[in-house]
């Protein structure tokens, strides 16, 4: 550290230049992409929410017109918004919580846990449209396998996509089908659990109650934490598998001229996603398409800032 008063030569300027220099060529990379990727779209969204913008004539300033057809004016936004975060608490907890404990159960099986791994593994690997599309032709109310066998069982046969009441726990299922990611991630954390504290847990005469909460979930929190936050994020992103199961069970899947209601049935399945690309790409109103996009930004950074703090908080009460 240079003194008050003692100038500082001309070389150690020369070596701490250098070394400056060598410090953003590392980081160009990342400045590069976190400017072209993140910065400049959140700066550019941010602008057009404010502009009475179509994408072809040049952009006009209009003030808070935009947001307030948006909250005001704008029908179902806020359907599309309860809509959007039924899908966040509901399908992201149990999705966790089945990761988890499928990841529990394949770490548990002696023989076969390659086989049992690949088959939960592989619904992971399928497209999301063709996957939705066997999704929404298994659960047809009135033709599909699911619903002929809760028939002959004598149970209530649900309409799945074709009803609001069940549409969005059909999407649920649809996506805890998919739960081979979750999984692999889970198994990786389980099997790096020390076995020495679970052996020390049963000296003390846990149960297998007590070594999960005591051994297991200390040690994976950070991972679940992980699961939730990235859970959260792609939910709020959720669109393909809604417009297309919505498109299926309405019988509009494909051609011209064919008229959907978005969000079927009646607007059950209307995702915020959804209204981006209806203001965006069907009405040319680029400013309120900006308004919703800044809204999922705001309630995504929400979530993942109440979960970290959370976590915060847990850490610093067990010290």
């Amino acid at each position: 550290m240079a003194l008050v008063g003692i100038p500082v030569p001309a070389a150690l300027k020369r070596k701490r230049r250098r070394e400056a220099l060598r410090t953003f060529a590392f980081l160009s990379p990342w400045l590069i992409g976190f400017s072209v990727f993140f910065a400049y779209p959140l700066i550019s969204t941010v602008y057009f929410s404010f502009m009475k913008y179509d994408g072809f004539s040049a952009p006009t300033f209009n003030g808070l017109q935009n947001w307030s057809y948006v909250f005001n004016d704008y029908p179902s936004f806020w359907q599309g918004l309860r809509n959007t975060l039924w899908l966040v608490v509901v399908m992201v907890t149990l999705r966790v919580a089945f990761g988890l404990g499928i990841g529990l159960l394949i770490t548990k099986v002696k023989t076969g846990a390659g086989i049992f791994r690949t088959l939960f593994y592989l619904p992971y690997l399928a497209p999301p449209v063709a996957a939705t599309i066997a999704f929404a032709f298994l659960l047809n109310p009135g033709t599909g396998p699911v619903n002929a066998f809760l028939g002959d069982l004598g149970l209530p046969t649900p309409g799945w996509f074709n009803d609001p009441d069940w549409s969005k726990p059909a999407l649920t299922m649809l996506a805890m089908w998919g739960i081979g990611d979750l999984m692999v991630i889970f198994m990786a954390a389980l099997l790096d659990v020390p076995r020495e504290q679970y052996e020390a847990a049963e000296l003390d005469g846990a149960g297998p109650w007590q070594k999960f909460r005591f051994v297991t979930m200390p040690n994976i929190s950070p991972i679940v934490l992980f699961a939730v936050v990235t859970g959260v994020i792609q939910t709020m992103q959720y669109y393909t598998q809604a417009i297309v199961a919505g498109k299926v069970a309405s019988g509009v899947i494909g051609g011209s001229g064919q008229q959907f209601e978005p969000g079927y049935p009646n607007g059950s399945t209307w995702t915020l996603p959804q209204m981006v690309y209806n203001l965006g790409f069907q009405r040319f109103d680029t400013g309120s398409a900006c308004v919703i996009a800044l809204i999922l930004f705001v309630i995504s950074m929400a979530f993942t800032s109440l979960l970290l703090r959370r976590k915060s908080g847990l850490l610093a009460s067990e010290d």
